[in-house]
């Protein structure tokens, strides 16, 4: 996999949810050797208009993956595939 590779993670500061999702995250950030951008979805109103009740939303090159729970198997095997 591309080093150029980043997932982004559109968060709250304030979200248990956020806070799991970024933890479960770090397993398949190593095994792909992926690079991890936290957004912080209150600090720019066009994130909050498009993912306010959906966060923390998963998102590659603006396609979203998952939001709310992480699914690693959806998410590992989207990353085999593009890698």
């Amino acid at each position: 996999m591309s080093q150029a590779t980043k997932l982004t993670l559109v968060s709250r500061r304030y979200c248990h949810l956020c806070q799991e999702m970024e933890q479960a995250l770090a397993v398949l950030l190593a095994e792909f050797c992926v690079d991890l951008e936290v957004l912080d979805c209150d600090a720019d109103p066009a994130l909050e208009a498009l993912y306010d009740e959906l966060v923390p939303v998963l998102l590659h090159d603006g396609r979203e993956l998952c939001h709310y729970f992480l699914d690693v198997s959806k998410v590992r095997d989207y990353l085999s595939k593009i890698g």
